[in-house]
């Protein structure tokens, strides 16, 4: 044994040996470090808005938000009608959207609302042009009145398929909204006032159907995600932890002691972020869940040794101390490895994940602390001794180790026959994340966006800013044309639903201009025209409906947003490359523009996130191969153990790709997250096989008989309650943690399968060639 091990084994023995005899000072200490870390919870704060997952630094919002900073800003809420009749363009119903738009300018942080009733028809009598609302009065509309309305909305490409359908029978009334930066309670505020505005207008108007969608509720719904969790998940969780250390364990105390740790564990965590003013968001506000989860793992050996050295016959504080000392080593490294697991998530291009990550990591440390201050004074207050083990629990584990050491080789050739096939999965894996189906059918934003998408219009958009590089460029026919010409290429499209496009604008006011002659619904043919058509038609628009949505102010550009169906993100960024071909090929001399939007945004960072994770699992992988080299003293059988760390991950995402096939933004950081918790059963399995061969003076095959009578039981229910914990997480309605947590749970139980089938026939096979 090298200087350095000695120097460790005795700060070791003598911290358990402080631990065990002054157990109330222990918890005194542990109580007051809870107390102080907690009170950081007061300071946290929560944010739904959808910007936090993409990060200051990324170059898709940076470009998105420059576009915001010319025109106006991309979020909105979408409240849609559907009358039961089948028709929006009857009184009542209109009489409703005009009620509502009226109502709809009170919304909080409201710039603009734009629906059928306050669209600005554009229409010549005689020599005079005329720009009024669409429809003026909806009560008392005749017939007749009604069918003009229908014709000229219908036959409006700035209405179809944005605010009413093509066979008329759903209607929406958009609010675009300006919320100030920083006030993280804004959107709540919107919600709650569209939310209260739909329900009284719901009671006047019983024949209607009311859908809400939009950015604002498309936020609202990262926080409902994050309270339902909290409401349901986490009181899960804990009934489990309960019901698995009361079933392992039979004591309560036990049960209690294991509580406690997770308790003040989450707390810790939970407070250092509000220290450190980490804002929480929908994955990191799920902290507590895996915090719970890993904290089981440590209490679980603990508790384990305790009772094994108790019925053994060891007094309270003999047992106390035979248990730091055989796990001291071994919770100390699996705490640091799953850390660091944890913290190599800071490698991720979003910020959630970070955030999880690191509170995740402080969780893990808080654990380990509270496991050995707290848990292990609290077993020394066990009251009665509980009945022996019986004589089948030795049995049991020596005849499963008999059955997988019976043929090692074979064993290892079936499972690495085995690893490859479900390894193959992995190629039939897709980048997709919509972040609108990041929400399940719990969730009424999903249920309504999924009806808008189907009945009205896509909420996936792309947005240009269409630049002709020179002041006063957007009047040139050259540039218009070149415009007119994207759009059409657009409409041919078939993932496109409605394209936005100031030419749109300019061809309605051309006619007018010409006694409202169909041949003139065209492109003005002169630049000064077009500049005249534009200014009379700015100066005749009502206050809030200006052109600053669609123009600049100096008319060098004009914004072009595309509104697509319900799109894969393969199928998104194909679209953006088809359209920047086609802006190099066609448009090139026209006008320069770069494709930004919501949609996009998640499109790139999922992929973004995967390479910068590839860097953070190597990372990690690197630190913990290292700390398994110096916790086992032995770099063969640090080397050996990465077999059983890396193989579970393979084949967890290879199932992931045989069931599911397609992966997103959560899923990339699985790897990294889940590398440093499956250490945790290698580390504890190895550590006690080498104290078997070194200490005991065990032959190889007894050694591993000896590590699962001692370990092979803890191992089992750590990985059971790691796996349940993660399963009930990925119950959750959000789909980054329950996708993350379902794959998870997965690479959790190949873990548990290769510890147990592959790791113990790759050690004798190791021993024997050593030997030769």
């Amino acid at each position: 044994m090298s200087l350095n091990s000695s120097v460790t084994d005795e700060y070791q023995n003598r911290l358990a040996r402080l631990l065990v005899s002054h157990p109330r000072w222990s918890m005194i200490i542990a109580i007051l470090v809870c107390i102080a870390s907690s009170l950081g919870v007061g300071k946290l704060q929560f944010s739904d808005d959808y910007r936090v997952y993409l990060g200051d630094n990324n170059p898709q919002l940076q470009a998105f938000e420059a576009l915001e900073q010319v025109y106006s800003k991309h979020y909105n809420v979408l409240i849609v009608l559907a009358p039961k009749t089948g028709s929006v363009f009857s009184a009542s119903v209109l009489a409703a959207v005009e009620q509502l738009t009226e109502s709809s300018w009170q919304t909080p942080f409201s710039t603009r609302v734009d629906s059928l009733s306050n669209f600005q028809h554009m229409y010549a009598d005689g020599d005079d042009i005329f720009v009024a609302d669409l429809v003026p009065e909806a009560v008392g509309l005749t017939a007749e009145k009604l069918a003009t309305i229908r014709d000229i909305a219908l036959s409006e490409p700035m209405l179809v398929r944005r605010l009413v359908s093509p066979s008329a029978d759903v209607t929406g009334i958009n609010i675009s909204l300006l919320p100030p930066d920083g006030d993280l309670d804004a959107n709540q505020k919107v919600v709650a006032y569209v939310r209260e505005l739909v329900a009284k207008t719901e009671l006047a108007y019983p024949d209607i159907e009311f859908y809400l969608t939009g950015m604002a509720l498309h936020d609202n719904a990262f926080l409902e995600a994050s309270v339902m969790d909290s409401k349901t998940l986490l009181p899960a969780m804990y009934l489990f932890v309960i019901v698995i250390t009361g079933f392992l364990f039979r004591s309560w105390m036990g049960m209690l002691a294991t509580t406690l740790v997770i308790v003040a564990a989450s707390l810790s965590a939970m407070g250092l972020a509000g220290w450190f003013n980490i804002v929480l968001s929908t994955p990191s506000a799920n902290a507590p869940v895996i915090i719970t989860t890993l904290a089981v793992a440590n209490t679980i050996h603990l508790l384990a040794t305790f009772l094994r050295r108790y019925r053994e016959g060891l007094d309270r504080r003999a047992a106390a101390k035979a248990t730091l000392t055989f796990n001291m080593r071994p919770i100390l490294i699996t705490s640091a490895t799953t850390a660091i697991g944890f913290l190599s998530m800071n490698f991720s291009d979003s910020p959630p994940f970070q955030d999880l990550g690191n509170i995740v990591a402080m969780g893990v440390v808080a654990a380990w602390f509270y496991a050995l201050f707290l848990l292990v004074p609290l077993c020394q207050m066990i009251p009665q001794k509980a009945a022996a083990l019986p004589r089948s629990y030795r049995w049991f584990w020596v005849g499963f180790a008999d059955r997988v050491l019976a043929r090692p080789m074979a064993m290892v050739v079936v499972i690495a026959l085995l690893i490859p096939t479900i390894a193959f999965g992995i190629s039939r894996i897709e980048l997709n994340d919509n972040f609108i189906e990041y929400f399940d059918d719990r969730f009424d934003f999903r249920v309504h966006t999924d009806f808008v998408r189907d009945r009205l219009t896509g909420l996936d958009t792309l947005e240009y800013s269409l630049d002709s590089g020179e002041t006063g460029g957007l009047y040139a026919p050259g540039y218009l044309s070149a415009v007119e010409a994207f759009a059409n290429w657009f409409r041919a499209q078939p993932e496109v639903v409605h394209v936005a496009s100031v030419t749109d604008v300019m061809k309605r006011l051309n006619r007018s201009f010409h006694r409202d002659d169909p041949n003139y619904h065209v492109i003005p043919d002169q630049r000064e025209l077009a500049a005249q058509y534009l200014l009379l038609y700015e100066m005749s628009l009502p206050q809030g409906l200006d052109t600053t949505d669609q123009i600049n102010l100096d008319k060098s550009a004009s914004r072009f947003t595309v509104s697509l169906s319900n799109v894969s993100n393969a199928q998104l960024l194909d679209v953006e490359q088809r359209a920047s071909i086609w802006i190099d090929t066609h448009a090139g001399d026209h006008f320069v523009a770069a494709a930004s939007g919501p949609s996009l945004m998640f499109a790139h960072i999922a992929w973004n996130n995967i390479v910068s994770m590839l860097s953070g699992t190597s990372l990690a992988l690197v630190l913990i191969s290292a700390c398994l080299i110096f916790a086992l003293r032995s770099l063969p059988l640090g080397l050996l153990s990465l077999v059983p760390n890396i193989v579970p991950a393979l084949m967890a995402f290879g199932l992931w790709g045989y069931l599911s096939g397609e992966v997103g933004l959560a899923i990339s950081v699985v790897s990294a997250m889940t590398l440093g918790m499956i250490v945790d059963d290698t580390v504890h399995f190895l550590h006690r096989y080498r104290e078997a061969i070194v200490t005991d003076g065990h032959k190889a095959r007894e050694a591993i008989q000896s590590t699962f009578v001692e370990v092979g039981p803890a191992l089992f229910s750590t990985s059971l309650a790691l796996s349940g914990g993660f399963l009930i997480l990925s119950f959750s309605g959000f789909s980054v943690n329950g996708d993350m947590a379902l794959l998870t749970a997965m690479t959790l139980g190949l873990a548990l399968v290769a510890d147990f089938l592959l790791l113990p026939p790759l050690l004798l096979l190791m021993d024997k060639l050593l030997c030769s």
